[in-house]
């Protein structure tokens, strides 16, 4: 099929109708490309302002008006969330601002201006000496530049200031010597609709081009005189003026003005251009941009300067019989679509001969004899980095090179090093797989044209619609607005979603996330550290609030790692929403994991309820919703043991005890004991592998060594097995299994896991696990305690029982550690070696200490009140 037989057919003229991204992956069984994937779309959201940059805030609780200097420590949007200066590492007097209404000046504004600075009264409580403090933070060089928060540019990011009507110039696709005036025409997040100067009334297809802000060829107006460059109209244009027409426009073109208020902002966000190694005649392998379907051999045509050069497609027809003298572009180093010699061969992949070429199989070897020519060496190409996070099978959205006005719904097919071939849906008929790469600016994520207000071109009969007329009771909130529907009904539809999330502002606006830090914790959370939290985060964009929420959670668990796997994303599972890549670090490792977000303000109370199940803590921990006195959920008379039950996953075999109370307590108890003698043997198991020092690292310790793993590594999730206090907790199906029964004698008491066999000489004769047992011959036998006589079951303690207990033995001083850990009888009971250490932060001489403590409880346990039934 010819080229332009291909454009024809690449203009499908696709009736733009309602689709879904969520049901189309799921019907599909496809995941999306991580949004991280796309550099280029989060480039152009950022205002310039970086975590670590100091400015000049009014401080809120005075009366009078002074400022304070205060550190950013997280940007969102033009959301910044800020620290006093004086606080240091403290982040319980942590704020959000809002940049665009927020009085916010950059270093040194107030002693310019005459202007009172004094501290907040916290910082004047912890630093007497505060004025010392202000003149060492006005000393250092870390302010926040006076044009990100003065003027015009106040709170923007570089797309923002492309504004339609605004003139800029653009290097010509194949000389690097010609550049022409445009005039932007509409901007779809930071993709541009340009119009060549000076052809109004002429058909768009010559006239109007696409580009993405970012591309090294778009400049401000005044560039090309600046590096002395030809302003010439492209060679396509050339033909539809006269001579004298183009002088005129050209006249227009150089009286343009630059507007240097936006030059730096223009090009903050520009990657440099690397010098390049090319000389004329070499050959390598390209893609031709004008029909990105296949790989051929190709010619350094021309070389410009040290950073651009020309490519030109080999053709070894006669020149009557070259389309046009041969397809040539504009390249740098680091140009997608070219490589080395041989690169096709050593991928894998079909390399097409030039047209024209004479012979059934093509060789590097002989084409480079017979043209007289040498390849390019490896050093002149980039090297490929080793991170790849864009896998077969994954969906994204796409630019049709064809026709570059479409995006489409596509599908990676193949990845080979940093390009990969994507297939185009929505198309009349199908077009050949195209090749880009992975860091292209015309790639972007699933749901990118949604966000935009852009039509995406999809299936033109997409198999969800059956699955839709089924699911009649889909609550309103997942249906995008149809075509047909009135402007009046959807403004109601929209009305009607603002009024139920209160601040939140637009669809994707998230309002508001509050901690609610005297809610249950659950058994993962550390209550402690959710108390030290910021009282809320947002409002934002929905994706970046919620991801900032869930990454302030991971580091507030007791063990990160656990918290980041029970958030992963089920595979098996409906993909609901937008997946992010989150980390954790615990005991020197790094994790990370894809995390689902929801992308919509309408979902955010149901995400935020579903995820407090998911850690099995109160359902209002976090939310759009403040709790002030009393929690609607009553969950403050609840212990991590009796919470379980209640709010417990319904999936996980790891749920509390079940209704009836201890009724079914000896066919448990009989259970509990081959359990422990099979923990017992996965924790010896796991301490070989590992060394036989003890990490005491406390959990959510954000130290580590830089390795990472992926939580979907057998590995990985082995070292979590059986570390929780919910893992010792038996599940409904082996009580109905046991119910049914006779009961049977008491079982001797359980073993506590030996750290290594290499730490059995260590251990404390007190603390042995078989106080019971005749001595060996090889040791004396030890004095055995005194018996241990409790008044009352320990499954019917409370917290302040076991506190009381604790405080009556030689591990007083942990019962603080009881207290803020809210452990009760039952929990008390689950304790084991390598839970104290994990969970409570022990050493092994003090964990040793408290779990023969713990021992003398079960053993009393079992002799008094589990044999009594």
């Amino acid at each position: 099929m010819s080229l332009e037989a291909l454009e024809s057919d690449a203009d499908s003229g696709q009736d733009v109708s309602e689709f879904n991204w969520d049901d189309y992956l799921e019907e599909t069984g496809a995941l999306s490309v991580p949004h991280h994937a796309f550099k280029h779309v989060d480039q152009g959201l950022e205002t310039g302002l970086t975590p670590g940059m100091k400015l000049e805030v009014c401080v809120r609780t005075e009366t009078e008006t002074a400022y304070w200097v205060a550190t950013i420590i997280t940007t969102c949007g033009q959301l910044l969330l800020l620290r006093y200066e004086g606080y240091q590492d403290d982040r319980r007097a942590d704020f959000w601002c809002d940049i665009m209404t927020a009085d916010l000046h950059p270093i040194g504004w107030s002693k310019q201006q005459g202007r009172p600075m004094r501290p907040p009264e916290g910082v004047r409580e912890k630093h007497q000496d505060w004025e010392a403090l202000l003149e060492k933070a006005l000393s250092e060089s870390c302010s926040v530049p006076a044009s990100l928060l003065e003027g015009a540019q106040r709170g923007c990011n570089p797309i923002d200031l492309l504004s339609p009507g605004l003139n800029v110039e653009l290097v010509d696709r194949q000389d690097a010597e010609v550049v022409w005036s445009a005039v932007i025409e509409e901007n779809i997040a930071g993709r541009l609709r340009l119009r060549y100067a000076g052809t109004d009334g002429l058909p768009d297809t010559k006239s109007i081009t696409w580009v993405f802000y970012l591309d090294p060829l778009l400049h401000l107006p005044g560039w090309a005189q600046e590096h002395s460059c030809t302003l010439r109209p492209p060679g396509a244009l050339l033909a539809l003026r006269t001579e004298a027409e183009w002088e005129e426009v050209k006249k227009t073109v150089s009286s343009q003005v630059q507007d240097s208020s936006i030059n730096e902002e223009f090009y903050r966000d520009r990657s440099a251009i690397n010098p390049h190694s090319f000389t004329e005649g070499m050959k390598l392998e390209a893609v031709d941009p004008a029909a990105p379907f296949t790989i051929s051999p190709a010619t350094v045509k021309k070389v410009f300067n040290d950073h651009f050069f020309r490519v030109q497609m080999d053709d070894m027809r006669n020149e009557s019989q070259k389309e046009g003298g041969g397809r040539s572009f504009l390249c740098h180093r680091d140009s997608p679509g070219i490589f080395p010699t041989q690169w096709s061969l050593k991928n894998g992949v079909k390399l097409s001969p030039p047209p024209g070429f004479q012979g059934q199989d093509f060789d590097w070897a002989d084409y480079l004899k017979q043209c007289e020519a040498e390849a390019a060496p490896q050093q002149c190409f980039p090297p490929d980095p080793s991170d790849q996070c864009i896998k077969e099978s994954m969906m994204l959205e796409a630019v049709n090179p064809l026709c570059p006005e479409n995006i489409h719904v596509a599908t990676v097919t193949k990845v080979k090093g940093q390009h990969m071939w994507i297939r185009l849906e929505g198309l009349k008929q199908a077009i050949p797989e195209i090749i880009v790469h992975t860091d292209s600016i015309d790639i972007f994520p699933v749901s990118w044209c949604e966000t935009n207000g852009y039509p995406l071109l999809h299936p033109q009969k997409p198999r969800v619609e059956k699955q839709r007329k089924v699911a009649v009771v889909q609550p309103e909130k997942h249906r995008v607005p149809s075509k047909d529907s009135s402007p009046d009904t959807t403004k109601q539809q929209i009305n009607s979603s603002q009024a139920e999330m209160g601040q939140a502002n637009g669809k994707y606006c998230c309002p508001k996330i509050y901690f609610n830090h005297r809610c249950f914790s659950g058994p993962y959370l550390n209550k402690g550290r959710i108390a030290e939290l910021p009282q809320c985060v947002g409002p934002g964009n929905c994706v970046l609030v919620l991801k900032e929420v869930l990454t302030l959670l991971i580091n507030s668990a007791y063990k990160p790692s656990r918290v980041l796997r029970e958030l992963q994303l089920d595979q098996e599972g409906r993909w609901q929403g937008h997946g992010e890549t989150l980390k954790a670090k615990y005991k020197g490792k790094s994790y990370r994991a894809t995390v689902e977000i929801v992308r919509t303000a309408d979902q955010v109370a149901d995400f935020c309820r579903k995820t407090c199940i998911k850690l099995e803590c109160c359902p209002n921990l976090f939310g759009p919703r403040m709790v002030l006195e009393r929690c609607s959920e009553n969950c403050s008379v609840l212990t991590k043991t009796k919470y379980t039950y209640y709010y417990g996953k319904k999936k996980s075999k790891r749920v509390g005890r079940p209704p009836g109370g201890h009724s079914n307590l000896e066919g448990g108890v009989k259970r509990r004991g081959r359990r422990r003698k099979r923990r017992k043997q996965l924790f010896v198991h796991k301490k070989r592998r590992s060394s036989a020092s003890v990490d005491n690292t406390p959990a959510g310790s954000p130290q580590g060594s830089g390795d990472e793993e992926d939580l979907d590594e057998d590995d990985s999730l082995s070292e979590d097995t059986g570390s929780e206090l919910q893992d010792e907790l038996m599940d409904d199906s082996e009580y109905s299994e046991k119910k049914s029964q006779p009961p049977t004698p008491s079982p001797s008491p359980p073993e506590t896991p030996r750290p290594t066999r290499r730490r059995r000489k260590a251990r404390s004769p007190s603390c042995s696990d078989d106080e019971n047992r005749p001595p060996s011959p090889k040791s004396p036998r030890t004095e055995v305690p005194p018996k241990l006589c409790l008044d009352s079951s320990p499954l019917e303690w409370s917290v302040t029982d076991v506190v009381r207990f604790i405080r009556t033995t030689d591990c007083a001083p942990m019962a603080r550690i009881f207290m803020d850990q809210e452990i009760d009888g039952q929990a008390l009971l689950l304790l084991n070696l390598p839970t104290v250490q994990e969970c409570m932060d022990l050493k092994l001489g003090p964990a040793i200490k408290l779990c023969h403590q713990i021992e003398r409880v079960k053993l009393a346990f079992y002799q008094q009140f589990a044999s009594s039934g």
